[in-house]
This record gives C-alpha cells, sequence and structure tokens, in this order.
C-alpha cells in the first residue's frame, strides 16, 4: 500500500483499465451489496457484516487469462475491515501479468495492486469508506495459489482469516472474530467438541465444527489453550467431519454456553415397527426407544409410512441449541441422513425450522453409518416445548435416536415503564402543600401513604418487643443456671481449691458435711489425732467419701482417675500428692482413765510375735536408766541402750490406752 493510500503512477493507468472492465463485465451484479461476477471468481460467501472470497482453485494454481471482480458492501455509516488470509501471484514489473487491486469507488483511493513480490505490509487492512471494489486479473503465468480475502465492519477489530491456526497464539484464553465462508476453506480439523481440537487445527473452521458460530453467519469466538492429550477421537458435526490426531502440546476448548443435554419427557411417533423374527420372536422398535441413552435399537417407522416423524417433548419450554442423533445402533444397518426440524409450543401448530437465512427450510446433514453420532448446531437457538424431527432420506429404513442440547429458558422480564399517579382533586382544603415533587422510580398513593405507614411502624413494634422479651428470658434462665452450679470449688474426683472461692458450709450438700470433722467436745477421746500425721492445710474430709482435698488418695471406685504422670518432673506444682491410708488395724475399748502420777509417761512397743502375726502392742511405765523391761534378761544382746531406756528397733505406734 503505498503513503496516503494510492498507487504509484505506473499502475494507475492499470487501475484505471481493470475498473472499467469489471464494471462492463456485469453490470446489473454490482447494484446489490455483495456481489461478484467475472470467470475467476472462487468460494465466495458474502454477508453484509463479514465474507470470505477466494480465486478460482484455490489453493491449487489459479487459471491463466481470468478476471473476477467483488464488490463488498457494509451497513451505513461503518467501515471495512479485510484481512489478507494468502496472496500468492506470480511476480511481475508493477504485477501487470496478475494481480489484485482494491478501490474505493467512491472517493477514487486505490489499494495496490499486490502480487508475489508486493504483497501487503500489514495482514489487516482499515479502510474508511463502507464500499470496496475487488478486482482480480491473471494473464499466463507458470505457478501460483491465487488469493484468499476475508472482510468484516469495523465493529470487530479482532477480525482473523480463515486460515489462522491455533498455533498462531501463546496466550492461554484467546477471543476473535471469525468470518463467514470459512467451513469450506481449504485446512484441516483434529478433535471433536467434547475432546478438544489439536492446536493445529485451523481456528476458524474448528470453531463451525464446535458449533460456536454458522458458517454464513461468522461470529464471535472465545476459546483456552490447555494441555494437550494423546489422541483426538474424529467426529462428523455441522456438515464437517474432522480428523483423528496424535498428541499435542495445546489443545483449543471452545467456550460454548448454554450445552446441557435436556430431558425429554414423552416420546411420540408417527408409527413404529412391529418386527417378527424368523423364530418367531417379537421386537417392538417403539418411540420410547428413541432415546440416545437407550442400549440396544432404537425407534422405527412402519415400512410403507410416508412423511415418517418423531417428537419429543420437553415438559416446558426450553432453550434448544443443538439436536444429535444416531442410527439403529445393532445388527441392523438402518440410520437418516437428512432430516428437517420444527417446533411447536403448544403441540398443535409447527414452525418449521430455517436457521439463520430464515427464506428457506434447512435440511441437516444426518448420519452416515448406524454406530457413530452427529451432531447439528440451531443458530439461533429454538425456544419451544416440543420438536419433531421429519426424516427427508434414509438407508434401508428410517430409524432414529435422538438427543437435545440446551438449557433453561431465563426469564427476563422487562422493566415496566415509570407511569407518576395523579393525584385527585380535593374540595375541601388541605394544609398540606398542593404540589408534590415524585420521587423516580417511586409512585405512591397520597391517600394510602398514611396507612401504610402505619402499619410498618406496628409491625416494627412487634418485632422489636419480642426481640426485647426473648432477650430477657435468656438472661433470667442464664443467671439461675449459674447460681444452680455453683459447688465452691470442690469437685468430685479432682481435689482443687482456688483461693479465691470462698464458701460456707450452708451451702454444701449433706453429703459433703456428713466427712467433715466437727469440733470435738470435751473428754472425747474418739476424736484424738494422730501424732504421726500432720494436720492438713485443707479441710479433713473422710477418705470414704472423697469430695474435699485430703491428704489420703481417694478410692478408685469414686470416680478419682489418677492423673497421667510422664516422670517425677512433672507433679509438683501440677497436681496433689496424697499419703497411702493406714492398713486396718484391731480396734480396742478405751475407756477414762485415772490421770497418771507425775513424773510417769506411758510408753508404747511393739514386739514382732510370730510369722505372719501383728506386732503385739502394749503399755509400760517409764523405766528408770540402767534398767530393762520385765521378763528381758540382761545379756550380750545387741540390744542397745537409747537415751531413755529403749531398744533402737523399737518403732513407734499409734497409742492405745488399756485399764490398769
Amino acid at each position: 500500500m503505498r503513503a496516503g493510500g494510492r498507487t504509484a503512477p505506473g499502475a494507475l493507468v492499470l487501475a484505471l483499465a481493470l475498473l472499467r472492465r469489471c464494471l462492463l463485465l456485469g453490470p446489473l451484479g454490482l447494484r446489490s451489496a455483495g456481489a461478484q461476477d467475472g470467470n475467476g471468481c472462487g468460494h465466495t460467501l458474502l454477508t453484509p457484516h463479514s465474507g470470505t472470497l477466494s480465486s478460482k482453485n484455490y489453493p491449487g494454481t489459479y487459471p491463466n487469462h481470468t478476471m473476477c471482480c467483488w464488490q463488498l458492501q457494509a451497513p451505513p455509516g461503518t467501515s471495512l475491515l479485510l484481512a489478507f488470509g494468502d496472496v500468492d501471484l506470480e511476480p511481475s514489473e508493477h504485477c501487470a501479468l496478475s494481480s489484485l487491486l482494491l478501490t474505493d469507488p467512491q472517493t477514487g483511493t486505490a489499494y495496490g495492486p499486490y502480487c508475489r513480490n508486493t504483497i501487503p505490509s500489514a495482514p489487516l487492512l482499515v479502510t474508511n469508506s463502507s464500499t470496496v471494489t475487488v478486482l482480480f486479473n491473471s494473464t499466463s503465468h507458470r505457478s501460483g495459489r491465487g488469493l484468499l480475502l476475508s472482510y468484516a465492519t469495523s465493529q470487530h477489530p479482532d477480525l482473523v482469516s480463515c486460515l489462522v491456526r491455533g498455533t498462531h497464539y501463546t496466550r492461554e484464553y484467546v477471543s476473535v472474530y471469525c468470518p463467514a465462508g470459512c467451513k469450506d476453506i481449504h485446512g484441516d480439523i483434529w478433535g471433536n467438541p467434547s475432546q478438544g481440537y489439536r492446536d493445529t487445527s485451523v481456528l476458524c473452521k474448528a470453531a463451525v465444527h464446535a458449533g460456536v458460530i454458522a458458517d454464513e453467519l461468522g461470529g464471535q469466538v472465545t476459546l483456552s489453550r490447555e494441555k494437550g492429550i494423546t489422541l483426538y477421537e474424529s467426529a462428523f458435526a455441522n456438515g464437517l467431519r474432522s480428523k483423528r490426531g496424535s498428541l499435542s502440546e495445546k489443545r483449543l476448548m471452545f467456550h460454548k454456553a448454554c450445552d446441557d443435554v435436556l430431558e425429554v419427557v414423552t416420546f411420540n411417533a408417527s408409527s413404529w415397527w412391529h418386527e417378527v423374527g424368523v423364530l418367531g420372536q417379537d421386537r417392538a422398535w417403539v418411540a420410547e426407544r428413541a432415546a440416545l441413552s437407550t442400549t440396544g435399537h432404537s425407534w422405527a417407522a412402519e415400512p410403507d409410512a410416508q412423511a415418517a416423524w418423531l417428537e419429543l417433548d420437553l415438559g416446558t419450554r426450553r432453550n434448544v441449541t443443538g439436536i444429535i442423533t444416531k442410527g439403529s445402533s445393532e445388527q441392523h444397518d438402518y440410520y437418516v441422513t437428512s432430516y428437517h426440524v420444527s417446533s411447536s409450543r403448544d403441540g398443535k401448530n409447527w414452525r418449521p425450522y430455517r436457521g439463520s437465512s430464515g427464506q428457506e427450510e434447512k435440511v441437516f446433514e444426518g448420519n452416515a453409518d448406524s454406530q457413530g453420532e452427529v451432531s447439528n448446531a440451531f443458530i439461533p437457538p429454538i425456544i419451544a416445548r416440543y420438536i419433531r424431527v421429519t426424516p427427508q432420506s434414509w438407508h434401508q429404513r428410517v430409524a432414529l435416536k435422538v438427543a437435545l442440547v440446551g438449557c433453561h429458558v431465563a426469564r427476563v422480564r422487562a422493566p415496566r415503564p415509570y407511569v407518576p399517579s395523579v393525584p385527585k382533586e380535593v374540595l375541601e382544603p388541605t394544609s398540606r402543600p398542593a404540589s408534590r415533587t415524585p420521587i423516580p422510580g417511586i409512585a405512591l398513593d397520597p391517600e394510602k401513604a398514611g396507612s401504610t405507614l402505619l402499619v410498618m411502624l406496628l409491625i416494627g413494634g412487634f418485632v422489636l418487643f419480642c426481640s426485647c422479651l426473648l432477650l430477657l428470658a435468656f438472661l433470667c434462665h442464664r443467671k439461675r443456671k449459674s447460681a444452680a452450679e455453683l459447688n465452691c470449688g470442690i469437685t468430685k474426683g479432682y481435689p482443687k481449691l482456688e483461693s479465691s472461692q470462698v464458701c460456707s458450709l450452708q451451702s454444701l450438700p449433706a453429703s459433703s458435711l456428713a466427712s467433715f470433722p466437727m469440733a470435738p467436745m470435751p473428754g472425747d477421746l474418739s476424736r484424738t489425732h494422730s501424732p504421726e500425721y500432720a494436720e492438713p492445710d485443707l479441710v479433713q474430709v473422710n477418705p470414704c467419701s472423697q469430695t474435699g482435698s485430703s491428704t489420703f488418695k481417694p478410692l478408685v471406685e469414686e470416680g478419682y482417675t489418677l492423673p497421667l504422670v510422664l516422670s517425677h518432673y512433672d507433679v509438683p506444682g501440677k497436681h496433689h500428692e496424697y499419703a497411702e491410708p493406714l492398713p486396718p488395724e484391731p480396734e480396742y475399748a478405751m475407756p477414762f482413765s485415772e490421770p497418771e502420777p507425775a513424773g510417769m509417761c506411758c510408753s508404747t512397743c511393739s514386739i514382732a510375735g510370730p510369722a505372719g502375726c501383728s506386732p503385739v502392742q502394749y503399755q509400760t511405765p517409764a523405766l528408770r536408766a540402767g534398767e530393762l523391761p520385765a521378763g528381758v534378761e540382761q545379756t550380750g544382746s545387741p540390744y542397745s541402750e537409747s537415751s531413755h531406756g529403749w531398744p533402737r528397733h523399737c518403732p513407734l505406734a499409734h497409742v492405745y490406752h488399756e485399764a490398769l
């Protein structure tokens, strides 16, 4: 492209000659937008918003002495964008032998001519005009594929060519605009909509195969590049057959909303086939066998049935975006090769599906065998409850399994326009101002505003009152519970008394009071404490009713559990230590005795008896220095006298008084 969008002086004469020749070829065809004329035109699909055009025999060698002229017309107020997919014309001086020239008939601006040695500098050409004429001319040449060109309006600046592959992108998410007419362009695709496509696939062609866009319309495509898989299975969908591909580094996953399998409530058919086998066995090919998830044979119409059809009831209105068909899927080779689709909202009035063109009833391509599945997309989708499939051609017999794809209908309510209420005229004077400024979006009746406000206040007051009652009841219940659970720090099985807890004996239960020692009465010797055990720091409690702290270890039967002690360093400061209680000893009556003379004291000694017997304890008067107890001879025994005249081996024990 030259500066200012103009051609060189030598090529300007050629451009004008080509334009004059193009106008002379078919003036009638160029009167409408998106027209073509000439003997050198190849695959062409022109729409107001996008399209694709190519030379004859592309991508093979274009023929000699051919010419083609395309006129592109965009909607008013928009301009055209042109994407050069491929320009391979035999080179020559000023591209005189074979050339591509783009002109604007309204302003006289020309772009080109282009050939192999003078290709466009950028893959996307932005024009400032809504009308562009494309001229292709060829003379004698030896090689060259020709040209492939796509276009779209200025509303789609992310336009790409039909030859762009997934490997052209490195980012994870891709959003591009694919033009119309890429379905029949040469290029391979590997994979299917469920597995994804190999990243070497032609992007826009794979989008048509996946049902994301319609080939006759084009559209925006959004996809993600994910990790590749080992094997890509082939599939037939939307008139395209994909290939089986091997491992790739990345795969293309197209984002398509509303793509769930819909549940069919009931199946209905014009007729069904009652098969009788050779051995006399019966088989019913009823309409319920038409569900795609059904194993075994499918639905089949009667052999002589005319205009057979299969009807699917979805139960309620659904947004149907596609259909999946399959053959008999058994030993029989029955399948439908083409069919029509019609829809109804009440099951009585049927509307044929015409596709995006809206002119003729669309014919969908069916199956090529009885085992494979074929998908077809509805663009635009069908919103209906009843779907009817009418076979147009079949192999051997009409047999079919069907599944519908779509989603629930999104109920979007149109916003109601705001209509301000007109206040009624009041004859009597009022203190309220006559004019009111309405609040946007809120329409209140002045007569009902007061009563509505009063009701709202009453409801709010009632809710607040109930909340206060519930809070008061909760506080009272919590206070009673705290008073009932007070145990003054005496917990059964865990003798721990906090210094901060203070209580009286009146707050203790009767079972706890029974275990506390009372103050001894005068002359009551039964409560004399043993001199061998010091008085505990805490309240003395009977071990048999261990409810408070004690120097004796409580019994295991009372629910006491020994603390887990890992070492002797874990005990101090953590748990109380207890002394083992004394073994049971014989009790003796202790009558009152006369006071002993001054200077006399009682001592107790125990002499070991026979084996297995308890030591015999007795009372003797105090001995003088050098004396031995009665019955003990002074021999050279190892007994050594202490300072009190005792044998040193005589241990101290509890004192028991016997009658003198």
